[in-house]
């Protein structure tokens, strides 16, 4: 349209010098000033558009998420036309664009309310808005301007567990233990008769001087749980049909048994072999992707912050091809104090795993073997587990983890 305006123009210049005729002079600057306005106007209203994206970007399954797009003219010239057009994840809405076309007056602000479903675990990205305005008359170009991208985290399915029982080796905790040598001096019990061989430390003096003979104080038994959590996501341990279903109930056992840990104010860790999309805090390029960058792994700690950040990488991550499960096992342990329970989330179960299990026994830490999925040899791995008096479940279904819930 440009290139049509101009021929017409250099005519309407060439007729106006042949004429020698003012009143196609007078027509040929009009339309010499409608072009030069119309370009700087074009531009300085574009530029001039800002937009912003209001939501919260994390949520738990099943949630509706509203999001608002909001889109200003911070200038005092209007915006004769604005298209925008806003990408959607197209796991969570109904249609993978939002478009739509307005004008904006000088200083005029317009906000739309669109809605996400968390239908999915993951990690999405919402956006980026791009913006395309021009003038009336369509005798210039379209301008493009490209908003920021912004991420939604859809948090995994998170069963809760009443029944779950974690061996442990560390003493002086918060959890009720049946062994009395793990005795609480901040948890009393109750009182009793001294007994030659009571230390005079547990003597309570001023029940003693209610009843007359000498009482002793008696504690509550407890432990404390340090647990790391490892989670097997090796694309290689993986049978194709069921690789999608089994990694996800994987990751549902993952984040229920660190909720239930950290519920109980406990410090709970994770580690997994899987990709995460975000490293450092920033996303991964697509030739960063291509080298399948591990997720980093997580020291057992207590409180609430910690277990979001727990969930956030059971949001995004996604099975990949790092190193095995066994190989990552060997290289995170020496760095776990003594007394850790490990719990190991794994599709399948070979001989080499459980030499790894009995140097984490040697090195005074407790394992707890889960496998998840559908597996064949299912009986042989129990057989194995209880011989060598490691604690083992098998969850196929997601239903199974009922026998942690009542």
């Amino acid at each position: 349209m440009t290139e049509v305006f101009i021929v017409f123009m250099l005519l309407l210049f060439s007729l106006a010098v042949f004429f020698r005729n003012d009143y196609i002079f007078t027509v040929l600057y009009l339309f010499a000033g409608v072009y030069l306005v119309g370009n700087l106007w074009t531009r300085k209203a574009i530029e001039a558009v800002k937009f912003q994206r209001i939501f919260s970007n994390r949520a738990f399954l099943g949630e509706e998420v509203s999001v608002r797009l909001v889109v200003t003219n911070t200038s005092w010239l209007p915006v004769l036309w604005l298209r925008i057009r806003e990408s959607l994840p197209v796991d969570l809405a109904v249609h993978r664009f939002f478009r739509h076309v307005i004008s904006l007056g000088p200083k005029e602000e317009r906000s739309f309310e669109l809605s996400l479903t968390a239908r999915k675990r993951g990690y999405y990205l919402v956006g980026p808005l791009s913006a395309a305005s021009g003038d009336l008359l369509g005798l210039f170009g379209e301008q493009q301007r490209e908003g920021d991208t912004d991420y939604l985290i859809v948090y995994p399915k998170v069963i809760p567990l009443t029944r779950l029982q974690i061996p442990s080796r560390s003493p002086l905790g918060t959890l009720r233990h049946k062994q009395p040598i793990f005795e609480d001096p901040s948890r009393l019990l109750n009182k009793r008769d001294y007994i030659p061989g009571d230390s005079l430390r547990r003597i309570d003096w001023k029940a003693t001087a209610g009843v007359g003979r000498l009482q002793v104080k008696q504690f509550e038994p407890s432990i404390a749980l340090e647990t790391a959590i490892f989670l097997n996501l090796d694309s290689a341990d993986y049978e194709i049909k069921t690789r999608f279903d089994a990694s996800e109930l994987g990751i549902v056992i993952a984040a229920s048994i660190a909720n239930w840990i950290a519920s109980r104010k406990q410090s709970v860790g994770l580690h997994t072999n899987g990709s995460d999309p975000i490293i450092d805090g920033s996303v991964q390029t697509t030739a960063e992707k291509g080298k399948a960058l591990r997720a980093k792994p997580i020291p057992p700690r207590k409180g609430r912050p910690h277990l979001m950040r727990i969930f956030d990488i059971l949001a995004r991550v996604q099975v990949g091809s790092h190193a095995s499960f066994v190989d990552i096992l060997r290289q995170e342990i020496v760095n776990l104090s003594w007394g850790t329970t490990l719990i190991l989330i794994t599709p399948v179960v070979r001989d080499e795993l459980f030499d790894v299990l009995f140097q984490v026994r040697r090195e005074g830490m407790s394992a707890v073997l889960i496998l998840a999925g559908p597996n064949p040899h299912f009986r042989e791995i129990e057989e194995k587990a209880r011989t060598f008096k490691f604690p083992y479940y098998a969850v196929t279904f997601e239903r199974d983890l009922d026998m942690w819930r009542y």
